[in-house]
């Protein structure tokens, strides 16, 4: 550290002590490395919760889980992976969900669909030829071509949908959330396969768009302000 910042190791220690005083830096006892502290993910957590996509999409994402008893995730294209901003968790005792500030592969699931068919498919089948499509259960789509057909697919109905593609056992429907800025957005509803049935998928689809639409509308109306 000492050595990268072009200061002393004394002048870094102490630093690095203030610092850890404060919990914005944690050193473990046994490697002796510093991680982030508790400090610094709080003050994450609460610039999170002040993002205007949030604030925007908040009551529609509980309207969502109460009206499909599924919990609701809200996230953004950021560097290269899904980003989740905000979770309306499910009311069931049984129940999918993952904290606000968690990372996902960009070829995860059905926010990955949304995502990679909303950029400029060329930039997406640059990306996909890179990075390769990984097989996370024996229903993910591993062919390129046919992943690219059903991104034209997703761009054309506005949503998309895992159907145990991601994670063995779960479905999950995802639909655009369309902001004024160059940010990709998206809400996305995840479920345990055994509660949701053809007709469930349905309505979850259309809910999800709904709640899109919705969320979109009140970004414009807050921006006009």
């Amino acid at each position: 550290m000492a050595k990268g910042l072009g200061i002393s190791k004394g002048t870094v220690h102490g630093i690095a002590s203030a610092l850890e005083e404060t919990g914005a830096i944690m050193r473990n006892p046994f490697t002796k490395r510093y991680n982030l502290g508790y400090a610094l993910v709080e003050l994450g957590k609460k610039g999170l919760s002040k993002m205007p996509l949030r604030e925007a999409a908040r009551r529609h994402m509980e309207e969502l889980v109460e009206d499909t008893r599924e919990t609701v995730f809200l996230g953004i294209l950021k560097d290269e992976h899904i980003l989740i901003l905000d979770v309306a968790e499910s009311t069931n005792e049984l129940k999918i969900t993952s904290p606000s500030g968690t990372k996902m592969p960009l070829t995860a699931g059905a926010t990955g669909k949304v995502f990679l068919a909303y950029m400029e498919e060329k930039s997406a089948l640059k990306y996909l030829t890179s990075k390769g499509l990984v097989k996370y259960t024996k229903n993910s789509i591993t062919d390129l071509d046919r992943y690219m057909e059903v991104l034209r697919e997703v761009r054309k109905s506005g949503f998309a949908m895992d159907r145990e593609e991601y994670l063995r056992g779960v479905k999950a429907v995802t639909a655009l959330i369309r902001t004024e800025g160059p940010v990709l957005a998206a809400i996305w509803v995840v479920g345990f396969s055994s509660s949701i049935s053809e007709d469930k998928m349905e309505y979850i689809i259309e809910r999800t768009l709904q709640a899109a639409d919705a969320i979109s509308a009140d970004l414009k109306r807050r921006e006009r302000r």
